[in-house]
């Protein structure tokens, strides 16, 4: 079983990984969020890895999962959220999946915008579905919803039958 892009994250940040696991080439790494934009960079731009590109982000909700729960991101604490990054290499078709576990007390996480521009409009689209922050993202807001809207919807805790304001419509010709 080779896992290059796994063994490389661990010589490298041998501190940071809480868990790496390979599923029929599916590689898998979960890392604490302090040193986030550290790794990500690092991982675009070494020569081992060359992860050039950033696919997707989204998150899951654990709450109420007893089947799975996610390495804690720090000692006595529980993973509520994870955040899941999808990278590419474009030259070599290598991917990595990247998690990062994060509180319900402290749902944030640094933005990997400057080190990914694509990551834009992923981390808003979690910001307004799971209500996870992303630290230092420069325009932060719900991108699905409108601005007025209370709550983030995906959550599990959210109230199937909540009533949300009702807006009134522009006339988009004044």
């Amino acid at each position: 079983m080779s896992r290059p892009l796994l063994e490389a994250l661990q010589r490298r940040f041998p501190t940071e990984i809480l868990h790496c696991h390979d599923f029929r080439g599916d590689e898998t790494a979960i890392i604490k969020r302090d040193r986030i934009v550290e790794i990500f960079s690092w991982l675009r731009d070494c020569p081992d890895t060359d992860l050039n590109m950033l696919v997707d982000v989204t998150a899951v909700d654990h709450q109420g999962n007893p089947a799975y729960q996610p390495p804690a991101p720090e000692p006595g604490a529980h993973a509520r959220f994870e955040v899941v990054y999808h990278l590419l290499s474009l030259a070599r078709g290598w991917r990595l999946r990247i998690k990062v576990p994060l509180t319900e007390a402290d749902a944030v996480v640094d933005s990997v915008i400057g080190v990914y521009q694509s990551a834009d409009w992923f981390e808003r689209e979690v910001w307004d579905m799971y209500g996870v922050r992303f630290e230092g993202h420069p325009n932060l807001k719900r991108i699905l919803l409108y601005e007025e809207f209370q709550g983030h919807p995906l959550r599990k805790d959210y109230p199937i039958n909540k009533r949300q304001p009702l807006m009134q419509m522009k006339d988009p010709t004044a």
